[in-house]
């Protein structure tokens, strides 16, 4: 499902012309339109006769320097995003969401559980212990102290002379982050989906350039639950689904029990209740009416699961839906998890601030 862009709001104007260049509005129509490079070059040229881009854009010499960067390619008469593209689209969603984190120092990708493969060093200094490693050794602060114990210039540097830094244990972690792709996505003219996939972009880059031992799965779920690849995002859209909110789970869980990592974790972005399952026979189950306690059963069962496999799910509600919020609250509850209400102009604030801050301990 795409957006009628003569029925925009004044909120979606705004978000258009708030963008710096022509090319973050070229990426951030890309979502839009699912990925269609040919819809969004024209949607372009149709805003720029609305008024809402400046006329002294060159859209022409822009759409020029797209191909000769080799961001689009044509097959025939159709244009589509290279590889190269979609690597253009990843970096400009990483680089508009993680702007807020750096000015606010979140942190860098820090665990609470031990057995990690690596460390980072601390400000915080300490006295030496046998073990650790000599390039956290501080020289300059364990100089000092040989001198004030001895009252020499000499090197005569004994154990107890020496500091070193702290260290934050960092380690791997697999996650799977579920979309949902339910009608609710875009109901009344209310874009969700496209913040959605900015953030599953962003964060996707955010694995593969600076936490490349990591791993990112993607599954959808509407009436049913797919995995999809990071190069498929751009991709993805909504239809006419109910929120199987189960089948998201059990997949999610299903892919993570395979998994190797250190840490494992579920990452949902949701803006509807759960309103269908499949049974085990098969069949097909289906309630859109409040919360139907047979649905919500059986997917609390998945969170229970999920709590016994060491897999916490943080849940990001991007909805006010007091039965939403409700069914949430019980399967943080049960999962020992953690939930976040954001905007749909938050949502990569609240999952980047969540994975660079949840995961802390020092030894």
């Amino acid at each position: 499902m795409r957006f009628i862009y003569s029925e925009w709001d004044d909120a979606a104007i705004q978000k258009l012309q708030n963008l710096k260049d022509l090319m973050s509005i070229f990426n951030y129509l890309l979502l839009q339109v699912n990925g269609d490079a040919e819809m969004a070059l024209k949607l372009m040229r149709k805003l720029q006769a609305m008024g809402v881009l400046p006329e002294d854009f060159d859209l022409d010499g822009f759409e020029k320097n797209l191909e000769k960067s080799n961001i689009v390619s044509w097959q025939g008469d159709n244009i589509s995003l290279t590889r190269k593209g979609e690597k253009s689209l990843r970096q400009d969603a990483f680089d508009s969401i993680f702007e807020h984190l750096r000015k606010s120092g979140a942190g860098g990708h820090i665990i609470p559980h031990g057995g990690g493969s690596s460390e980072e060093a601390l400000p915080e200094k300490r006295e030496y212990r046998f073990g650790d490693e000599f390039n956290h050794i501080d020289f300059q602060n364990s100089l000092m102290n040989t001198i004030r114990r001895t009252g020499s210039l000499g090197l005569n540097m004994a154990e107890k002379d020496l500091e070193v830094y702290d260290t934050e244990q960092l380690t791997n972690c697999a996650t799977v982050m579920l979309i949902d792709i339910s009608h609710s996505m875009v109901l009344y003219g209310e874009d969700r989906i496209t913040p959605a996939k900015q953030v599953a972009l962003a964060f996707s880059e955010l694995i593969l350039t600076k936490y490349p031992k990591d791993s990112l799965n993607i599954v959808l779920f509407g009436d049913f639950a797919r995995e999809v690849k990071v190069k498929d995002i751009p991709y993805i859209g909504v239809g006419p689904y109910h929120t199987n909110t189960k089948a998201g789970l059990e997949m999610a869980r299903n892919i993570l029990l395979k998994k190797k990592n250190v840490n494992k974790q579920i990452f949902m972005i949701t803006d509807g209740k759960p309103s269908m399952i499949t049974r085990r026979n098969g069949s097909v189950y289906k309630n859109p009416m409040g919360l139907d306690p047979v649905i919500v059963n059986r997917t609390l069962d998945e969170a229970i699961i999920c709590r016994k496999k060491r897999i916490p799910i943080t849940t990001f509600m991007i909805t006010d839906d007091p039965y939403l919020q409700k069914f949430v609250a019980k399967l943080t509850e049960l999962n020992r998890g953690r939930a976040y209400f954001a905007s749909s102009q938050n949502l990569g604030d609240y999952v980047f601030w969540d994975f660079v801050s949840r995961r802390r301990k020092k030894r």
